[in-house]
């Protein structure tokens, strides 16, 4: 298992990066960024042959603790910058995942039914309606309200 220790050790934290420091015992070029880009567009770092998402060792170089997930508050994988980076459950980490590409209605949590536009959000792993609206902008403005409600701090609107 790594350890905050270890990683403080074999690497240095710069602008949302680690950097490879100087270890004898290893290959390693000193001030090299450490990791590469994977085909879901994060950045893995492979240490005694286990890959591990960068922004989690990023968060317990700094933390020393690896939460249950890291949650990238602005939504781009890319950026792993400790300020872009919290704790995170499951739950909470979805309800900040972006607009779902197979989106009909172009709002989150706004769907077609029927004639009418439903509100649904997921809270606490179960599925809450918040009603039929004849006006999409009107069922725009009951996504937002009930996801700040319920998802605060965590809420993603687009």
């Amino acid at each position: 298992m790594i350890t905050q220790e270890f990683l403080k050790t074999h690497f240095d934290y710069k602008d949302g990066y680690l950097y490879w420091k100087n270890n004898r015992r290893s290959n390693k070029v000193k001030d090299k960024k450490a990791g590469c880009l994977n085909i879901n567009g994060y950045f893995n770092l492979k240490i005694n042959y286990k890959s591990y998402k960068m922004h989690r060792l990023i968060f317990m170089w700094h933390f020393g603790f690896l939460p249950n997930e890291v949650d990238h508050i602005d939504g781009n994988p890319l950026n792993n910058q400790i300020e872009n980076l919290r704790a995170a459950s499951r739950s909470q980490n979805q309800q900040n995942k972006k607009i779902q590409k197979n989106n009909t209605s172009g709002f989150k949590g706004v769907y077609k039914h029927k004639n009418k536009w439903r509100v649904r959000l997921m809270i606490n792993k179960k599925s809450k309606s918040f009603g039929l609206y004849d006006d999409i902008e009107l069922a725009e403005l009951v996504a937002i309200e009930a996801r700040n409600k319920y998802h605060g701090e965590f809420a993603r609107h687009n």
